[in-house]
This record gives structure tokens, C-alpha cells and sequence, in this order.
């Protein structure tokens, strides 16, 4: 996926979870932020952070956060664009019919594909945390990503294939591992999802300002 109109500028605060203050050209301006996540590690007074001028007229924002630099490695933190990349990404796998937003269950996971005989159900899981070359997910407690995982492992006991992809939106990371320590309950799952037959994959991203797509796998450690 590609963005249009980017600019960089200097990160000041996070009034809330949707809003930065950000200094582009000397001028402090309200930015939007495409991840309501933490981010703590990422968002640190001075950092230097990468926005897309939004062309919607009326916005009370006229810049989207995307992106941003940490020790001299680029990070997406768009969380719409891992859909997107790995929408492109399945397309290049050779998937037909595929649908996003499907409903399964009591959820919506994020795709369902089919290929011949084949049907496919696909959550995808954006990464933006790394600690000393490992991907951790989730950064924050999810409730509603132990749910996906368990309609999961409900599909795979009915036949169909089933996966999650997370997609690390940066390079530089060996291992994929479930962040523990934030929410255990999320691992013990991806745990469970991996014995009943879910295929738990990771990719790293060539994440550059103007782009995100999915580029190698990553080892993921249970």
C-alpha cells in the first residue's frame, strides 16, 4: 500500500489517543493517529514522526500520523495498513473471492478467502512493538483479539483452514513472541489456536514513509 502527500515533523505530545501535537515547520499542529495503541515506547517527546496531508476537505485535522523514527529504524504505525498490505499480499498469493470484514460466529474476522476447494479464514494482527529485536503483541490488553482467536480454532473444528498474520510494520526483528507480560490470556490462546490446527504466521514489512508490504517471515516463538 502506498501513501500520497508526505511530510515529516517533530512529535510534542498526545493530548488523547487520537490526537498528537506535532511540530512541522516550526508550528505546532493537531495531528490524527492511525493507532489507538499505547505506543508509548514510540511517541517520546522529539521523535521525529511522518504524517499524510489529508485530502478530505472540512477535517478538524489536516494531518494523519503514520509513521515514525526509532534509533534510526522506521515504523509504520498505521494501524488500517496491515489489512491493506496483506489484502495486496493475498491477491499475490494466488486467493480468489476474497471478502473482508467477514462474518463468523459472534465476530468479524478481518478475511476470508478461497482457492479451489479451499476455505481460508484470515485474522491479521499489526505489530508495532519491538524490544531488543523481538515483535511482542499485543502492546495493551485485547479482549476482542482472545475472541478472534477462539472463533479460530471454532472454524478449524469445522473444516475450515484458519490463520492469523501479523504483520510487523517495520524491519529489523528476528522472532515474533506473544507479549506475556501485558496479557497472558492472549498467549495462552495463540497457544491453544497453534495445537488445534491454526497456522500462526508473521511477516516484517519493507515499511518506508511512502509504502508498507509484507516482505519475508519472521520466526514466531510460542
Amino acid at each position: 500500500m502506498e501513501y500520497h502527500n508526505i511530510l515529516s515533523g517533530i512529535f510534542v505530545s498526545r493530548p488523547n489517543r487520537f490526537i498528537a501535537l506535532v511540530e512541522i515547520n516550526g508550528i505546532q499542529e493537531k495531528c490524527h493517529v492511525k493507532n489507538t495503541g499505547r505506543c508509548r515506547e514510540l511517541l517520546l517527546p522529539g521523535a521525529s514522526v511522518y504524517l499524510e496531508r489529508s485530502e478530505r476537505p472540512g477535517r478538524k485535522t489536516a494531518y494523519d500520523l503514520i509513521g515514525v523514527d526509532k534509533g534510526g529504524n522506521y515504523i509504520n504505525m498505521d494501524s488500517q495498513a496491515p489489512n491493506q498490505a496483506a489484502a495486496e499480499w493475498l491477491r499475490q498469493q494466488g486467493w480468489e473471492s476474497i471478502r473482508p470484514e467477514y462474518a463468523y460466529g459472534a465476530s468479524r474476522l478481518d478475511f476470508y478467502m478461497e482457492q479451489g476447494e479451499r476455505r481460508r479464514l484470515l485474522e491479521v494482527k499489526g505489530v508495532t512493538l519491538e524490544e531488543q529485536g523481538i515483535a511482542r503483541f499485543p502492546d495493551a490488553p485485547t479482549l476482542r483479539g482472545v475472541k478472534h482467536l477462539e472463533e479460530l480454532i471454532r472454524a478449524r473444528a469445522e473444516g475450515y483452514e484458519a490463520a492469523v498474520l501479523f504483520v510487523i510494520q517495520m524491519k529489523g526483528v528476528w522472532c515474533l513472541q506473544p507479549n506475556d507480560s501485558t496479557h497472558p490470556e492472549f498467549g495462552d490462546a495463540l497457544r491453544r489456536a497453534a495445537k488445534a490446527g491454526v497456522e500462526i504466521l508473521a511477516y516484517d514489512c519493507i515499511a518506508r514513509p511512502e509504502c508498507l508490504r509484507l516482505d519475508v517471515p519472521v520466526q514466531v516463538c510460542l
